[in-house]
């Protein structure tokens, strides 16, 4: 029997049993809606940045943004992310509402933790700006989907790798 992954929320995996996946099937859902949302997230800011607000983006990120511009930015990629889903009703609200905040918490850790919220400055060219945001995306992605499963591992560049034995 395969180990749900903790990235799943229980209700998920509890209904994903109810209709008879397996969990591997619930964490590939879980990966879709995520990859989804973060596609959303970060499509609202690069529509930011193309207006010429890396200000307003930037407070964002580092969590600094007034709270109407902060509602705003949060309500246009609710819309943009209901719209992705295709879902209606009740069940979409209820996937955004537990996926789309998982997904911020995970790109904002990401971006305080790399720097990349200091790298954008409000002078910087627009196509370096977008440029930072695709790494935010790689970054946040690999955090939220760390391996997939397959156990892989990224390793320092000087670190030691084991001496394979000759034949």
């Amino acid at each position: 029997m395969m180990k749900a992954s903790s990235y799943v929320p229980q209700f998920l995996r509890a209904a994903g049993q109810l209709v008879g996946l397996k969990a591997w099937q619930t964490g590939r859902l879980f990966r879709k809606a995520a990859q989804t949302a973060l596609d959303s997230v970060l499509e609202v800011l690069r529509a930011e940045v193309e207006k010429g607000n890396v200000r307003q983006v930037r407070e964002f990120l580092l969590g600094k943004a007034l709270p109407a511009a902060r509602t705003l930015l949060l309500e246009r990629m609710t819309a943009r992310l209901l719209v992705r889903l295709g879902l209606r009703g009740a069940l979409a609200s209820n996937v955004v509402g537990w996926v789309l905040p998982v997904v911020l918490e995970q790109l904002l850790k990401v971006a305080q933790r790399s720097g990349l919220v200091d790298r954008l400055r409000e002078t910087a060219p627009i196509q370096e700006t977008l440029t930072r945001i695709a790494e935010l995306r790689q970054a946040t992605w690999k955090r939220l989907v760390p391996d997939h499963g397959t156990g892989a591992e990224v390793l320092p560049d000087d670190t030691e790798l084991p001496r394979q034995l000759s034949a």
